[in-house]
């Protein structure tokens, strides 16, 4: 870590190297994290567990992303703590601990890309990088009141870093300001393949009626909002053919993968892996072949429909997670019922894998809310652009 000092515990204390950067560029004087499941060289990779960073060694070369914010001139000052192998959306891990919510310290930061939202919302960085697989970069920007992407699938190279579910993993860009927010994308996404116009919105109504009604509460103006501009809000089912249906298809499709990637590792050296983690790597061990090409099935049937709904130009309206950041407090298994009940919305992005923009647009509680922005397979920059004109921030 170059920080001379990180109050917020949002670094690993890894010994400071310079990381070579280009002197200019579109993100020259812009200071960023990595989530450490990104190699950088002169660092080692420890994917927030003792043991996978005792066997990692020091890397030689950058992942992929990093270099090219690298090569855009931004100074890379630091590993970011993440949830344990990525495998949680709630920031805490047991091993490491608990990076501090910048936007409301008394709640969890959100994971698994925890210590990035914690060095953007404390102000120690302008950006980070993370991985988002269920939800791991929109759950913190919603929790910390950041702008955040997972974009659509393989958009971003992830050469070079670790995996959870290769299907569904993606690499995604945390940032408070806006304007940052939209250089840094800029510069990991590159050109849209597409040119495209004005959006169709549509009111995502079947995700909108999952939140407590004190929640939705908190949306109907800028709903209310956004219905009324001339181009108008259409209404939408999204979840077909249920939210439990895709949930159990997301859960078995990344159960499945994620035992591919770790199983051998977490037996070999019998990994001691921390509350939550342990349990979803138990169900995943136990995911069969049969289950995984029977899921894999319902996930391209769904993306298909999704795909349709949306055309060239439809964008969804949806809110990022069901409610603010739990307390800090709260027990695991408080934690887990949100954590699927926020994957029942959070699965859309996932299985489809299109792209899906958070924006911190609401608050709730003394703490931010997001409000997302949901569009068509290619069309991350793009949707940048309606999210920063059509969802202010708080």
């Amino acid at each position: 870590m170059l920080l001379d000092h990180d109050p917020a515990r949002s670094f690993l204390p890894y010994p400071a190297v310079q990381v070579p950067h280009a002197p200019q560029g579109p993100l020259a004087g812009l200071d960023f994290g990595v989530k450490d499941l990104f190699d950088v060289a002169g660092y080692p990779t420890g994917g927030g567990n003792p043991h996978v960073l005792a066997r990692s060694g020091i890397k030689a070369v950058n992942a992929a992303a990093v270099q090219l914010a690298l090569d855009a001139g931004a100074r890379c000052v630091g590993k970011t703590h993440t949830d344990e192998l990525a495998f949680s959306i709630n920031g805490r891990n047991a091993h490491f601990g608990t990076p501090r919510n910048g936007a409301a310290p008394d709640r969890i930061p959100g994971g698994s890309s925890s210590g990035s939202a914690s060095a953007v919302s404390n102000g120690l960085c302008d950006f980070a990088l993370g991985t988002d697989t269920g939800g791991s970069v929109r759950v913190p920007a919603n929790h910390c009141g950041l702008y955040g992407i997972r974009p659509t699938h393989g958009r971003i190279p992830l050469t070079g870093s670790l995996d959870l579910a290769p299907s569904l993993d993606t690499c995604g860009v945390l940032a408070r300001d806006a304007d940052v927010f939209a250089r840094a994308c800029a510069a990991l996404l590159g050109e849209d393949a597409q040119q495209r116009g004005q959006p169709r919105l549509m009111l995502a109504e079947d995700v909108y009626a999952l939140l407590e009604p004190e929640v939705r509460a908190v949306h109907a103006p800028l709903l209310e909002a956004l219905a009324a501009r001339p181009q108008g809000l259409a209404r939408a089912t999204v979840a077909q053919p249920s939210f439990d249906a895709l949930f159990t298809a997301f859960r078995h499709v990344q159960g499945h993968e994620a035992w591919q990637v770790d199983g051998a590792l977490i037996d070999g050296d019998g990994l001691q892996l921390g509350p939550g983690v342990k349990e979803r790597f138990a169900f995943s061990r136990e995911v069969t072949d049969a289950q995984y090409t029977q899921y894999s099935a319902a996930r391209a049937r769904f993306r298909d429909t999704l795909a349709a709904l949306l055309g060239e130009d439809g964008v969804l309206v949806l809110p990022t997670m069901p409610d603010v950041a739990p307390r800090l407090d709260e027990a695991e298994e408080t934690l887990d019922a949100y954590r699927n009940r926020a994957l029942r919305m959070l699965c859309l992005a996932g299985l489809s894998g299109f792209p899906q923009v958070s924006v911190p647009a609401l608050r709730r509680l003394d703490a931010p809310l997001g409000v997302s922005l949901l569009g068509p397979a290619g069309s991350d920059r793009w949707l940048i652009g309606q999210a920063l004109a059509l969802l202010p921030a708080a």
